[in-house]
């Protein structure tokens, strides 16, 4: 690597946008013990040998005041901010919000790949595709009509119903190129008998504005969403999905929106692995174990459903739903845990907007982890909670890595073995 021009450091460390982030505390707590490093997929990568930076490395630059050397890396963006980094380093530093604020810094014409066309047009059209509001209601409508002819009769697809129970965002992705996708939920809360809706605008689920590092758009994108819950007067917010949209939203509603939530409000925000364990508990669905009978599974703890609650909020819930949801559709002796999991886990390859981003090789060996923690279970059925992750894994790294799996979603799984009351059958 070449030397760089260091410049007078204190002067720019002085003039620094990570003075606020890494405070002299920080700058007097890190051990550069390499913890960091050692827990990072990145570090030692060969697609990444051009630079070849690590995380303690970035991290000195940034408390250096070395601002442009950062802003202009590739790190940032191949980073996945799935904060391994973060749960290893014993001295609690929050390496993950220095990427981002590099990230935001970046001037948005230099920002790779579609990641700020991806923002501005949801901040346009209220979706990250830019379909019109007419075209997506009819398609909702034109989908509604078949799942009630196929399988679930009387279904209409309720868009803009008030005073509901649940509210529930969609992927523009699932609009755009899979809406069958969107049937899956729709039929669970079919059988549940359940009481919900969807917007027909400003409906996308993702937030696309922390994958820029742009807090102001992904602090819009979650007010959006406030405000439809509220128009259609929903008592509670199912978190989106998508990882990175979950964590986000999740984010701006504890910093911003707070008071829009609570008993005086009438508003709740859960995980939806909440929302398919009520009704598994309660036994408002039913399924049948034998659908998934003889298959061998394993499950992918995502990054921001498992680890950023835990490191951000303190809440570790989220680690047990998911094996809990699969106790009651598979027998679960034929569950394999991977090598790696829960808040040990390694991050797919695709986070903070890497599976739509352009860095290919990268985001490929970066999976390359997760390749060999699918391949150590023997499972031929890889389960995941996240859209990105699960188009990762299934559209990425089965191909790139020769893996003998099927992969679906946990929700796609209770959809495939419901048991429908007869009267609706």
């Amino acid at each position: 690597m070449e030397t760089m021009d260091l410049g007078n450091l204190a002067e720019r460390r002085q003039k620094s946008i990570f003075r606020d982030i890494i405070p002299e505390s920080y700058m007097q707590a890190c051990l550069t013990c390499g913890t960091c490093s050692a827990g990072c997929p990145l570090t030692g990568m060969e697609s990444y040998q051009d630079e070849n930076w690590d995380a303690r490395m970035v991290l000195r630059m940034a408390m250096l005041g070395m601002d442009e050397e950062v802003i202009n890396s590739r790190f940032v963006w191949i980073c996945t901010g799935c904060q391994r980094c973060e749960y290893g380093c014993p001295m609690g530093i929050k390496l993950v919000k220095v990427w981002i604020a590099a990230k935001g810094a970046r001037p948005r014409e230099k920002v790779p790949g579609v990641l700020h066309k991806g923002v501005d047009m949801v901040l346009r059209t209220g979706n990250n595709m830019g379909i019109p509001t007419d075209d997506y209601v009819t398609l909702l409508e034109e989908l509604g009509e078949e799942l009630a002819e196929d399988e679930c009769p009387g279904f209409v697809t309720p868009i803009d119903k008030e005073d509901v129970d649940y509210i529930h965002f969609q992927n523009s992705k699932e609009a755009y190129a899979e809406p069958d996708d969107m049937k899956w939920w729709w039929k669970i809360f079919y059988a549940a008998k359940a009481s919900w809706t969807t917007s027909s605008t400003n409906w996308e689920s993702v937030d696309w504005g922390i994958f820029t590092g742009n807090l102001e758009a992904s602090k819009e994108i979650a007010r959006r969403k406030v405000e439809n819950m509220k128009r259609l007067k929903a008592k509670t917010f199912i978190l989106p999905d998508c990882g990175g949209a979950s964590y986000g939203t999740r984010l701006n509603l504890e910093k911003y929106f707070k008071h829009e939530f609570g008993p005086e409000n009438g508003h709740n925000y859960i995980y939806f692995y909440d929302v398919l364990l009520k009704f598994l508990r309660e036994g408002l669905i039913k399924v049948d174990k034998s659908v998934h009978a003889d298959r061998i599974v394993t499950w992918h703890d995502s990054c921001k459903h498992m680890r950023a609650p835990y490191l951000t909020f303190g809440d570790a819930s989220n680690l047990e739903k998911p094996r809990e949801i699969l106790s009651y559709l598979i027998d679960m002796k034929n569950f394999r845990e991977m090598p790696h999991n829960r808040l040990n886990a390694y991050c797919c390859g695709a986070g903070s907007g890497n599976w739509p981003g352009p860095f290919e090789k990268e985001k490929t060996e970066h999976g390359g982890f997760k390749a060999r923690d699918i391949q150590a279970t023997g499972a031929d059925l890889v389960i995941a909670g996240c859209s990105n992750c699960r188009d990762q894994i299934m559209k990425n790294i089965k191909p790139k890595y020769k893996l003998d799996i099927e992969v679906k979603y946990i929700w796609e799984m209770i959809a495939d073995a419901l048991i429908l009351d007869e009267e609706e059958e």
